[in-house]
Parts: structure tokens; C-alpha cells; sequence
């Protein structure tokens, strides 16, 4: 048996105002999906972030373009209807397999709402089941406090993205009007306010029953503070004498892909919107299995976990996905460009088998930034990123390197400092920055960042026990410039300043 498509209204945007039977679909669902821009905030997602619950799929439908602007040899309307199939095909993988799949929607899902894109798409295939919102407009009025219409009077809804003309047009003929989607449209939906001899009745509101919206004279709204959220309302003229509550101003599905995603050094929290689109999209998530537990699971994706040895292997086990056109994202964690999968993939792709497979590198935050940014900012000035792991390179590249860094003062970030057959490497390496660093400069260690076991010390490189350091680990050297201060609540800040002596 198939799943059950429902597009829940969650009406204008304060969470109260979600009525009780889209609440109850949201918590029962088994797949949640929204829409959002390439930033991947969803204000869909937010409204209904108290009725979600733990355990359920999301599914985000990031649009590909957020103006009428692409490369697209359809054009804008080629692109976004690309978006709409990839996307219906997306929940149509959950229905077949019978979960239930509910489209969140802000205001009503079939009054300018995304959810009747995926309806007409899916809705003759699937069991569909409509639940209305609150729209805007109803909101904005009770915003105001000022009727809509009354008695025999016409009300008209428009859509600020029609002509100038057509516009002023309908506003002349109408009693009471609602003009939508405003933001770079405002301009000339006030000049059509005018047009029509109707400016001086108009009236702003802007995000409807959020607390930080607000409402006043058209006439009297900043163009450049208009955000999409919003609309021009003209209330019924029977209605004039009451007062209204207003302030005064003072990628293109089927084609195969490889995307190496840096995941930062601890999942969502630390995942650029980039990064979150690349991993919402994918056919195919590849790589090693602990950075690949940190992404949410998906039964519409396939996932390939592997050891953390084979780096080759899994690059080229991607890249064939893509080549048979799936959209493959290669998960990594940290920076992928930071002694990470990026590199691998891209040597790999090199082979001529591969020459038109798409690669692209996504970053991410690398645990140099993490650690530093914990105890404040022991890179401010001129540093080195180096790897003690001898893995890929003689150790004694990595010791001329060391030697080389340590005598040109620069602070030094120590990725892959340790691990359960490397234990002397970190000792000997401490040895020999000695001979150029003073035994009191700064060392930062940090463990886990972002994760449920942080731990950031700040010691003596003198100090510096290596058998408490493991492969979890990143160590930061100071330079002779490096400060540690201790702050007023105890606290210590580490951060080596900007000028040199």
C-alpha cells in the first residue's frame, strides 16, 4: 500500500494559529517535507518546529534560484519546473514505499503555496489530502483590525509581480484589495496604489502575526525594508471610519554528479546551507561510516559506508555512480580540502574513464577553526596546518617540515596527531619544536569539538603528555607571540595578535 500526500496549511506564521488537525498530521507523519531558499532556512520548517518530533525524515526542497535569473536553456520558468519534478520524485520514492509524506505550507497550500506544485504532479497517483491554513490575507486584516469586505463589496487578490498597468487597472474596479508577493515588487505596487487615486487608503503589514511584524501607511513604507513576506492591503471602504492598529515609520535532475561535502567537524549544527542542499538532494551518500552517522538517514537514499582507509576506492566507486547518473555526495568530515576526501576524489577523477564526471567541492568548517574559535583566536596571525601522520609520507618530510615552521615562528595547527599504532610521532614532534619554542608557549588541545565529549585544554608545550592525545585530537602550537590571558571569571583566552613585533 502507498503512503498518504498531505499538503498542511500552517496559515501565516505564528505557530498558534496551526490548526489542530495539521498539528496532529505534522507529530503522526513519517516523512516531513519543505521548501526553502538556497540560504536552507525554512520558515515552513520553523512554524511547525513544535509540533515535529524525533526520528522523522525530512525531506528539503531547496529551490535552485531565488530570482528570475539562470543559465537554464529553459530559462527560469525550464529551471523551476526541473526543480518541481526532481522534487515530486523525491516524495514519490516515500509514497511507494507507504510513508506518509506531509508538504508543509505556509498560510493555505493552494493560495500561492509551493505544496500545489507537488499535488499536480503527484496527486493522480497517490491518495492526497488537502488541509487548509490561515492565509495572509485573513491575517493581515485581523493584524489591522479593519474588515476585509462587507455586504455586496468585491475583494480582490494580486499577485505584485503583474504589469504596472494591470494593476492600477484592477485597483481602480475594486472595492477592497490584497496585493501579494511583494519585496522587489513593491515599488511598483505603490506606484499602481497611486495610479488608481486609492494610495492614501492602502495600508502595510509585514510578516502577520510574528512578533517582530509590523504594520503602517503604505505610503509611508522604505522600499529598501521590504521583505517577500508582506502585502498591500486596501480595506473595505464601507469600514473607513474604523481605526485600524498600524505604526508610523519615524543542479539538473538526472544528470550525475560528485559533490564532496564538508560536513564540519560535528554535523548539523556546524553545516553550512551549501552543504545541507548537496545532502538533501542526493541519490547516493558516500563515505567513511562515522562522518556518514552524522547525516540524518533518508530511506530514499542509498548509503555506501566504507573503512577510512580506501580513500581511492570510495573515489572511485562515487565517481561510477555519477557516471551512471546519480547524484552522488561524498561526505567528509571537517574541510574536504583539509587532509580530506577532496583531494582523493579529484586525483582519482583524473583518470580519463571519469574526464565528464562533474566534481564539486563544497567546504566546510576545518577543526583548526573549531578549536581556535574555543579558546579564542590562537590564529590570528601567520599560521601552518600540518599532518603528523606518516600514512602517505615519510616522517621525515614531516620533521624537515616541523624543523622548517618551528624556526619560521609560526603558530602551528597538528591535524591527526595520534592514533592506536602512531604514539611516538606526537613525543618527538614536541622534541623538536622545543629546540626553536620557549617550554612556556601556549598549547591548545581540543577533543571532540562540537560533539557530545568536548574537551579543550590549554597547557605548557612542555608540558605536553602525549599519551593523552589521540586521534580526536587537534593540537594548536603557539608562536613566540601567542598570549594566554586569564579572564575575570577564571577562563583562559589563547590568541596571538596581529602585529609583530
Amino acid at each position: 500500500m502507498t503512503g498518504t500526500l498531505y499538503g498542511v496549511g500552517l496559515g501565516p506564521g505564528d505557530p498558534d494559529l496551526v490548526t489542530v488537525k495539521a498539528a496532529r498530521l505534522i507529530s503522526a507523519a513519517n516523512v516531513i517535507a519543505y521548501h526553502s531558499a538556497r540560504h536552507g532556512r525554512s520558515i515552513a520548517r520553523g512554524v511547525a518546529a513544535p509540533y515535529l518530533r524525533d526520528g522523522q525524515i525530512e525531506e528539503q526542497l531547496i529551490y535552485p534560484l531565488t530570482v528570475e535569473t539562470t543559465d537554464h536553456p529553459g530559462g527560469y520558468a525550464g529551471a523551476i519546473a526541473e526543480f518541481y519534478e526532481h522534487s515530486a520524485a523525491r516524495l514519490a520514492a516515500h509514497l511507494d514505499a507507504g510513508r506518509d509524506v506531509v508538504v508543509l505550507a505556509e498560510g493555505d497550500p493552494l493560495f500561492y503555496g509551493s505544496y500545489m506544485h507537488m499535488h499536480k504532479r503527484l496527486c493522480d497517483r497517490y491518495r492526497t489530502e488537502v488541509v487548509p491554513g490561515v492565509t495572509s490575507v485573513s491575517a493581515a486584516a485581523a493584524v489591522l483590525g479593519r474588515p476585509l469586505v462587507e455586504g455586496e463589496e468585491v475583494l480582490t487578490v494580486l499577485p505584485g509581480t503583474l504589469p504596472a498597468e494591470d494593476l492600477a487597472r484592477h485597483l481602480a474596479s475594486t472595492d477592497s484589495a490584497a496585493v501579494l508577493k511583494l519585496g522587489r515588487t513593491f515599488g511598483k505596487v505603490r506606484d499602481a496604489f497611486a495610479a488608481a487615486g486609492k494610495l492614501d487608503r492602502a495600508l502595510y503589514v509585514e510578516r502577520a502575526t510574528w512578533d517582530q511584524g509590523r504594520s503602517l501607511p503604505l505610503s509611508e513604507v522604505d522600499p529598501s525594508t521590504v521583505p517577500y513576506f508582506s502585502l498591500a492591503l486596501l480595506p473595505s471602504p464601507v469600514n473607513d471610519g474604523v481605526a485600524s492598529t498600524v505604526e508610523r515609520e519615524s543542479a539538473t535532475p538526472g544528470e550525475g554528479e560528485v559533490v564532496v561535502v564538508g560536513t564540519g567537524p560535528a554535523g548539523r549544527p556546524w553545516l553550512t546551507p551549501e552543504a545541507q542542499e548537496a545532502l538533501a538532494v542526493a541519490d547516493d551518500l558516500v563515505g567513511y561510516k562515522t562522518y556518514l552517522d552524522r547525516v540524518p538517514p533518508n530511506p530514499r537514499q542509498r548509503r555506501h559506508a566504507s573503512d577510512n582507509q580506501v580513500e581511492a576506492e570510495r573515489a572511485a566507486f562515487a565517481l561510477d555512480l555519477a557516471k551512471r547518473g546519480r547524484r552522488v555526495a561524498v561526505v567528509s568530515s571537517g574541510d574536504p580540502g583539509v587532509f580530506a576526501m577532496a583531494a582523493a576524489v579529484l586525483e582519482v577523477a583524473t583518470d580519463p574513464q571519469w574526464k565528464d564526471v562533474p566534481v564539486r567541492v563544497l567546504p566546510g568548517l576545518t577543526a583548526a577553526q573549531a578549536v581556535a574559535s574555543r579558546v579564542g583566536a590562537p590564529l590570528g596571525h601567520d599560521f601552518c596546518v600540518i599532518s603528523l601522520s606518516d600514512r602517505l609520507k615519510p616522517w621525515e618530510v614531516i620533521t624537515a617540515r616541523l624543523d622548517a615552521v618551528a624556526a619560521a615562528d609560526l603558530v602551528i595547527a597538528i591535524y591527526n596527531p595520534a592514533s592506536k599504532t602512531r604514539t611516538w610521532q606526537l613525543g618527538e614532534a614536541r622534541d623538536l619544536l622545543l629546540r626553536h619554542r620557549s617550554p612556556d608557549t601556549p598549547v591548545v588541545i581540543g577533543r571532540d569539538v562540537g560533539g557530545p565529549t568536548e574537551s579543550v585544554r590549554v597547557l605548557r608545550l612542555a608540558d605536553l603528555d602525549p599519551s593523552t592525545v589521540d586521534m580526536r585530537c587537534l593540537v594548536l602550537v603557539g608562536s613566540s607571540q601567542t598570549r594566554t590571558v586569564e579572564r575575570g571569571d577564571g577562563s583562559q583566552v589563547v590568541f596571538t595578535p596581529r602585529h609583530y613585533p
